[in-house]
């Protein structure tokens, strides 16, 4: 199996989601290894333009042949744009989760939210630590 992608340059959480951020605007999407774990996706739900998110709170669902799960808001923030090329290539999730595959962005991040994300590095930890778990 290839090796799990895990850029450096963003923040992570535990439930597998990332965040860009340039400015005071971020970038969410689902990782690598959620892609994989989901498989084939067929269907992206986004949250709408304007639509307010609070950290942890569910701002997407992305279903695929095996499952739907939800995505949760990295940080807290206004939703500026949706991943509309999402609606008619859903896959794009899979073949690039960290460039075309993004979900949404997210106006006036947080600083608070970003510290208390992991870093490309403790991301590494969390997936060895659920890789020796299993």
């Amino acid at each position: 199996m290839a090796e799990t992608k895990i850029p450096e340059g963003l923040k992570y959480t535990n439930e597998h989601e990332w965040v860009r951020v340039e400015g005071s605007t971020g970038t969410v999407g689902i990782t690598d290894f959620a892609q994989r774990a989901l498989g084939e996706v067929t269907y992206v739900e986004l949250p709408e333009v304007g639509a307010e998110l609070t950290k942890g709170a569910e701002v997407a669902v992305v279903e695929s042949l095996k499952a739907a799960s939800d995505v949760y808001a990295p940080v807290s923030g206004t939703v500026v744009a949706v991943n509309g090329l999402l609606d008619a290539e859903p896959d794009k999730v899979n073949a690039d989760p960290y460039g075309a595959g993004w979900l949404c962005q997210v106006e006036g991040v947080n600083q608070a939210d970003l510290a208390q994300l992991l870093t490309s590095e403790q991301y590494r930890g969390l997936l060895a630590e659920e890789e020796r778990s299993s």
